[in-house]
């Protein structure tokens, strides 16, 4: 069967929102990124390492495509998890094109998500991603033919968005279904997340990679205050870094604090490159417990409503 195939010609479509969505793992966050062309969304082999809808802006001369990033779908327990599953699934109300990623898997695993897509008025483009792990041409062939009659998808792109591959074409099958309309953001402006939850990620995406078991899920980052040192001519951040149990707190700051300061160099070279702001960071580590399960603390960590 044909790599690309869709169902309608192109048309001159100029703007649009596009929610990328899919369990965890299957690289949303990666594909994000490789479409923007820069990091706004944060990436590590945990699951659940998207906790939010983060907007990627992709503008050229003749459209703006805003690219819509979500939790990986799944069934959490606690009531972060459950706020997050219901955070990807909103996303699909609201924008003009779905892309629903998935890798290796074969579409049985993923009925539950599909279900989602039944009664969208959108169109559902099949994004087979993670190609370049896969064993050629027959190997593609067999994930797509698994997902072929689940679901009436407008289309299939296979992909590698570690390798950049064939991300043109998507770009190209997606914006026929995009309707004329101006620039919704700025032509710079490559996301819609602010400088402190920027940092904020950023800090989480090193706790992510340095941490295992459940301190990566139980883990929040909250940047506490920013303050301009003219005599260092840098920027002083403070972030206060949210567990749920004193082990978690141990394991994070580990022996003699050499895990809690890796974490923080680590944060404050990518930080730096990222905001192209020169800033001295500092963390702190405290106990909340249960946070997770805490509506309050939900909200006030800008999850959910």
């Amino acid at each position: 069967m044909p790599l690309f195939w869709m169902k309608s010609p192109m048309s001159n479509h100029k703007s649009g929102f596009i929610a990328i969505v899919g369990r965890p793992n299957v690289g949303k966050s990666t594909l994000l990124n490789a479409l923007i062309g820069e990091k706004v969304s944060i990436m590590s082999p945990k699951p659940q390492t998207t906790r939010n809808r983060i907007m990627g802006v992709l503008t050229k001369d003749d459209y703006q495509m805003i690219f819509v990033d979500t939790p990986g779908m799944h069934k959490g327990k606690d009531l972060l998890n459950i706020t997050i599953d219901k955070i990807a699934v909103s996303a699909l109300s609201d924008v003009d094109v779905v892309l629903f990623v998935t890798d290796t898997v074969k579409g049985t695993a993923e009925d539950h998500i599909i279900e989602y897509f039944k009664g969208l008025s959108v169109p559902v483009f099949l994004v087979i991603n993670k190609i370049d792990t896969m064993k050629g041409r027959s190997g593609i062939d067999e994930v797509i033919l698994s997902y072929i009659n689940s679901f009436p998808f407008e289309g299939v792109i296979p992909i590698s968005a570690t390798e950049h591959t064939h991300l043109d074409k998507l770009e190209s099958l997606v914006l026929p279904h995009l309707t004329e309309g101006p620039l919704y953001f700025p032509k710079e402006m490559k996301s819609d997340q602010s400088e402190d939850m920027m940092m904020s990620e950023l800090i989480r995406e090193k706790i992510l990679f340095h941490t295992e078991q459940e301190v990566p899920h139980a883990v929040a980052v909250v940047i506490e205050s920013l303050a301009e040192n003219a005599e260092m001519n840098t920027i002083d951040v403070s972030a206060l870094i949210l567990v749920e149990r004193p082990t978690q707190k141990q394991i994070l700051i580990g022996k003699g604090g050499e895990k809690i300061k890796k974490i923080g160099t680590e944060a404050r070279i990518e930080i730096n490159k990222l905001l192209h702001t020169k800033i001295h960071l500092t963390l702190w580590v405290k106990v909340k417990k249960d946070w997770r399960n805490r509506p309050s603390d939900l909200r006030a960590l800008g999850y959910g409503e």
